[in-house]
């Protein structure tokens, strides 16, 4: 579904869901049930409200940072936004363990 999607920005209202559900090969009763009972929501609301407070503004977004032995928290000391080359990453992860060794 996330490829048909994908593949479908421009088609994502309600009304194209359906048709998307089924050429995913999922159950269109099924999907429209769930869909419109919106039992979700509340969760799907919460998670976005998570984000943007992390400070994504949209995705993909990836943080990279540290964790604290003491903490189940992870310290995010750099943000990544976009589709970026692995070059990006790595000087990234690179400048963390870099720094961890001082």
């Amino acid at each position: 579904m996330h490829d048909r999607l994908f593949a479908h920005q421009n088609a994502l209202g309600w009304e194209h869901l359906p048709g998307h559900a089924k050429a995913a090969g999922l159950d269109v009763r099924t999907f429209e049930e769930c869909l419109k009972s919106g039992k979700h929501e509340a969760r799907i609301r919460r998670n976005i409200a998570a984000g943007v407070e992390a400070g994504v503004r949209g995705t993909p977004t990836f943080f990279v940072g540290l964790t604290d032995p003491n903490d189940t928290k992870i310290k995010a000391l750099e943000v990544i936004r976009g589709a970026q080359p692995y070059a990006q990453f790595k000087q990234a992860i690179d400048k963390l363990l870099a720094a961890g060794n001082k």
